[in-house]
């Protein structure tokens, strides 16, 4: 039987799972995921923790006891969010071992609310990963401008990090920069860059929704759509190249650095019109990641097909396919811009709605065990 997640493992993408639960552990799920669909790593945001914490009473009896011990709501999420994450950083340890650190990470975000603040976000990653403490851990940080010098900052501390909500090649770039210095920093505070690692996360979907959007409305030829995020993201990783094949990187890497993979988010298909598993066979490139929601994730094992590499030699018909849309009147710029917006607002929309979530189990909880209330701090 022709196994098209093996085939894509074999050309150099490495399968994450982009959602984590309390249940998805306790029943194995995730571990059959690994030993069945090559999955070897896992992604975590506000939105997935956010459901998560709504779904079933996996968290009750944890949530009891942080009642009991009368935490306030923002210990209670970090307590929660941190008990999943360090679970799944255990069952992926083996694949982390295995590719000598590569893969078998497990991401938790800083809170998406001071994404534009750089010293508390630099703060918050320090104490997620002194609370998760596993070497396979990734600490999410939005690309923000405000990001960017805490990506750095916090690679120079020695703590891995996945950067998140890049849309734009610009501050992909910025990106790139921010990680070189800061694995720069790294080693000379005498951090161990073998030790180190980091993916860049492109967000694919959500580019063509918006731009398919707008050349609705402006009337142009229907054959530009959903041609844009696939194009977007062949153009980074031609930018990855052209960094990572520089003199600079190669003396990080003699001194045991790994590169910063370009990670490919939001692969799961928004327009139903479209081929379910696009943003993942038409982003094939040696050592990529691609993290799918498991409905992405089965579609790909049900009828993807891996034609190998489907990126190095496609960036001038991915830039002509830019050039194309701006002459449809599409502003590039405008158009990352907004997503950015959007992707921290979203996150952080789902964050309040965790809080508020965890808040009011925490009352319930109180009062079944006699605690009285919980304090509000935090919201």
């Amino acid at each position: 039987m022709p196994d098209a997640l093996a085939d894509l493992s074999a050309a150099g993408v490495s399968i994450w799972l982009d959602d984590l639960s309390r249940s998805r552990l306790q029943t194995g799920d995730l571990a059959a995921l690994i030993r069945d669909k090559h999955v070897v790593g896992v992604t975590t945001n506000p939105s997935i923790f956010q459901k998560a914490l709504s779904d079933g009473a996996a968290y009750d009896d944890q949530v009891r006891d942080l009642a009991l011990r009368g935490c306030d709501v923002g210990e209670a999420v970090r307590s929660l969010t941190a008990f999943d994450v360090r679970w799944a950083c255990d069952v992926l340890r083996p694949a982390y071992d295995g590719s000598d650190g590569v893969d078998g990470r497990v991401s938790i975000e800083v809170d998406p609310r001071i994404a534009h603040d750089t010293d508390k976000t630099v703060a918050e990653a320090k104490a997620l990963w002194w609370l998760v403490d596993r070497p396979n851990l990734y600490i999410k940080i939005p690309a923000t401008v405000e990001g960017l010098p805490a990506i750095t900052r916090t690679l120079a501390e020695g703590i891995s990090v996945n950067v998140t909500l890049i849309f734009s090649l610009e501050r992909y770039d910025a990106v790139m920069e921010a990680f070189l210095a800061g694995l720069e920093a790294a080693k000379a505070n005498g951090h161990d860059l073998s030790r180190l690692g980091s993916v860049a996360s492109f967000f694919v979907s959500r580019v063509d929704t918006e731009i398919d959007k707008r050349l609705e409305k402006a009337g142009a030829d229907p054959a530009l759509r959903g041609r844009a995020a696939i194009a977007n993201a062949r153009l980074a990783y031609e930018h990855y190249e052209r960094v990572f094949g520089t003199d600079r990187w190669k003396a990080l890497a003699d001194a045991g650095a790994k590169p910063q993979r370009p990670l490919w988010a939001s692969t799961g298909v928004k327009d139903p019109a479209y081929d379910d598993t696009q943003y993942v066979v038409e982003l094939v490139a040696p050592g990529t990641v691609n993290t799918m929601p498991e409905a992405t994730l089965d579609a790909v094992a049900d009828h993807g097909v891996v034609r190998g590499d489907t990126v190095t030699m496609t960036y001038a018909e991915a830039q002509q396919t830019l050039d194309e849309l701006a002459a449809a009147g599409i502003d590039y710029d405008d158009v990352v811009q907004l997503l950015e917006v959007e992707g921290v607002q979203k996150f952080e929309d789902a964050w309040n709605e965790l809080i508020d979530s965890v808040t009011a189990n925490l009352k319930q909880a109180a009062a079944q065990v006699g605690g009285g209330s919980t304090p509000d701090a935090a919201k």
